[in-house]
């Protein structure tokens, strides 16, 4: 496998109007990431089937640079910020891809 570097992060929001916001801000960041990031491969959002206040975020970089950056971009530091009213847990979990099919392996 290549130096890719990925993350899964797991959101629980506080109720449904922190959730319609929370998501309105991932929209927002959505839109500069698809433009201002060549190095995230992939930045998809999952809801959770019958748990509503529930996002599951998988991101996957090119290499711990383009992670680096992407934590820089004044995008991304807004959606940290203002999302932290709507949060209640957050737990992220960094991976390491040893083997598979997709876009980074070999």
């Amino acid at each position: 496998m290549t130096s890719s570097f990925a993350l899964v992060a797991h959101f629980e929001l506080h109720d449904a109007a922190a959730a319609e916001a929370f998501d309105a801000l991932v929209e927002q960041a959505l839109a500069d990431i698809r433009v201002h990031e060549p190095g995230t491969l992939a930045y998809i959002v999952h809801t959770v089937p019958d748990e509503p206040l529930t996002r599951v975020f998988y991101e996957l970089y090119e290499e711990q640079a383009a992670f680096d950056r992407h934590q820089e971009q004044p995008h991304a530091q807004y959606f940290m910020t203002e999302s932290e009213q709507y949060i209640s847990a957050l737990h992220v979990t960094f991976l390491r891809a040893d083997a598979g099919k997709g876009p980074m392996a070999n």
